[in-house]
């Protein structure tokens, strides 16, 4: 099918056997999914009623309204109040029609084939390349050297700004103080956190993956910083701060 859009919505089909769980559970497993761009950074799933367990759905009586998608009818999953979405044949998106959107927060487990996804379905728009460099990367936080490495790896993610990951051995490890902060990514797993001083502005500045997902493995254990709150240098060259979602 070929790409539908109306105003920022974008659906697509996909090829990917998807499947939703809830309390053990599956609530939808289906070959026909619906790849559906609500908003402009990530997709998300929208199922054909016929392979959804439509006894899990339980009636509520109310209705959703989205100026691009139009109304849909509102149903409990499992217990969850409001998880689901139900579109009919008034739906404005022809695609859309007879088909049910989960709330992603509300279910349990969702899998792409058999490999568990988590956040937010994956971009097929999405690519992550990882690079070895001998570029000469230096992090400045308020004026003081918090890292010098000439062994980066580079992160390239469509839709971001390159990240420079760095061995601790080349980071001021005792300039940094774990946060508690802990982030999921549908790319590379689970990032732990440090901050860097006592003030807000350095809150969450740094992060790694310990353990990432398999096609992320070349960042095990290395350090980034948010470039869009620090003063990088690559080559002796300060880098603009990068314009985006996070800075």
């Amino acid at each position: 099918m070929e790409p539908t859009k109306r105003g920022r919505v974008r659906v697509e089909t996909t090829a990917r056997r998807v499947r939703v769980y809830a309390e053990g559970r599956a609530v939808a497993d289906t070959t026909r999914a619906l790849l559906v761009w609500e908003g402009p950074y990530y997709p998300t799933y929208y199922f054909p009623l016929g392979d959804v367990r439509v006894e899990e759905l339980k009636a509520t009586g109310q209705t959703r309204h989205s100026p691009s998608r139009g109304d849909a009818e509102v149903r409990d999953v499992a217990g969850r109040p409001g998880a689901a979405l139900v579109y009919g044949d008034d739906a404005p998106l022809e695609e859309i029609r007879g088909h049910v959107r989960f709330d992603w927060d509300a279910m349990d487990n969702w899998f792409e084939e058999d490999e568990e996804v988590v956040v937010h379905a994956r971009d097929p728009y999405t690519r992550v390349d990882i690079l070895a460099s001998s570029r000469h990367v230096r992090v400045e936080v308020d004026g003081v050297t918090v890292a010098d490495s000439r062994n980066p790896r580079m992160l390239f993610e469509t839709g971001l700004p390159p990240r420079y990951y760095l061995p601790k051995t080349d980071v001021r490890l005792d300039l940094l103080r774990p946060s508690g902060t802990v982030t999921h990514c549908p790319y590379k797993g689970a990032a732990v956190y440090w901050s860097v001083g006592d003030d807000e502005s350095g809150k969450d500045l740094v992060w790694s993956y310990p353990t990432p997902l398999p096609e992320s493995q070349k960042i095990a254990g290395l350090v980034a910083f948010y470039d869009e709150k620090v003063d990088v240098y690559v080559d002796g060259v300060l880098q603009d701060r990068p314009k985006s979602k996070f800075a």
